[in-house]
């Protein structure tokens, strides 16, 4: 089993529905509202000067939904780059 985050700009949720959708991913923990700065993007700190925020969005799935969703990930990136968004995998151990 794999892990995968993605975090991305609140404002391009539905297209990160799409990704999930499109590879048959029908379960994940989504936490709205999370605040940061990244290289290709502008803060997003929920203030008056840096208005907007993230989202994240939790997955865990088997190993080859989770690489078509790793390159789906890769092809927002470079359709919305400038609206910030990136994925992390990692291994899964364990579930209980």
């Amino acid at each position: 089993m794999k892990a995968v985050l993605i975090v991305h700009n609140a404002a391009i949720d539905k297209d990160v529905d799409e990704a999930l959708n499109s590879v048959g991913i029908k379960y994940y923990t989504k936490f709205p509202d999370i605040l940061g700065k990244g290289q290709s993007s502008e803060p997003h700190l929920n203030t008056e000067v840096w208005p907007g925020v993230n989202f994240g969005t939790f997955i865990v799935t088997d190993e080859a939904k989770a690489k078509a969703l790793m390159d789906g990930v890769q092809k927002l990136r470079e359709k919305l780059a400038c609206e910030g968004v990136k994925a992390f995998m990692w291994q899964i151990e364990d579930i209980t």
